[in-house]
C-alpha cells in the first residue's frame, strides 16, 4: 500500500476517493520507564524508553489505519498526518489519519 503525506503523487492519478481512514493507539507510561525518565530529567539526554513507546504507538496506529484503508478497497493513503494528545495523567493517544484513495497503476 502506498502511503504519503502529500495530497497528490507525481505520475499517478487518483481515480477514486474513498474517504477518511484513521487509526489510534493509547499507551500509558510504564513505571520502570518513568523512573529512568526521572533520572534523565536530572542529568539530561534522550528518554529512550519513551521514544520507543511512542514509536511502537505510531506503528500500531498506522497499521490500524492501513487495515481500515484495505477494508474500503484503497491501494493508497494520501495526506497522512499524525497527532498526539494527552488523555489522562501518564497516558497519551497517537492518532494517524489520511485519505483513502485508489491510484491508477498501483497494485
Amino acid at each position: 500500500m502506498f502511503i504519503s503525506n502529500l495530497e497528490f503523487t507525481t505520475g499517478k492519478k487518483v481515480t477514486k476517493h474513498l474517504g477518511l481512514v484513521q487509526g489510534s493507539s493509547v499507551r500509558a507510561k510504564h513505571a520502570g520507564r518513568d523512573i529512568m525518565a526521572s533520572l534523565k530529567n536530572l542529568f539530561g539526554g534522550e528518554l529512550k524508553g519513551y521514544t520507543e513507546l511512542l514509536q511502537e504507538s505510531r506503528e500500531e496506529a498506522t497499521q490500524r489505519m492501513l487495515a481500515q484503508a484495505r477494508a474500503v478497497g484503497a491501494n493508497a493513503v494520501l495526506n497522512v498526518r499524525f497527532s498526539t494528545s494527552s488523555i489522562a495523567a501518564g497516558a497519551a493517544e497517537i492518532y494517524v489519519y489520511g485519505t483513502a484513495v485508489i491510484l491508477d497503476g498501483q497494485g
